[in-house]
């Protein structure tokens, strides 16, 4: 019985392994020549003016976060269009009511002011 799992463990093993080495190479065989150009900080091909932990506001993140959500959200469309004729009346009322909840919370973000950039 335990003798069926030995490939699954084996799988494991190497796939553990593999990262592992995937990990570390860089630093066995990559080159090792620091100097200050390459030490320095890179900020789309600029010199930085200031400090890397500056503070965003919340609204930064509100924004970021509806972002995501709708988002990914909308990726339920793609497969429903595909699908839509084999899915029928159903199909079509599931994704109505689908839109309307988008629709609603979109609303609900609009009155509650998250995506006026001030």
């Amino acid at each position: 019985m335990l003798i069926d799992y030995v490939p699954i463990f084996l799988l494991l093993l190497v796939a553990a392994a593999l990262g592992v080495v995937m990990t570390n190479i860089n630093r066995i065989m990559g080159p090792k020549k620091p100097n200050r150009e390459k030490l320095s900080t890179y900020e789309s091909g600029m010199e930085p003016i200031k400090t890397a932990r500056e503070r965003f506001t919340v609204r930064f993140y509100m924004v970021a976060i509806l972002f995501i959500l709708f988002d990914v959200e909308v990726v339920f469309l793609y497969p429903w269009a595909v699908n839509f004729l084999s899915l029928g009346w159903f199909g079509f009322i599931e994704m109505l009511i689908f839109i309307v909840v988008l629709l609603v919370g979109y609303y609900y973000v609009i009155r509650k002011g998250a995506l006026r950039w001030q």
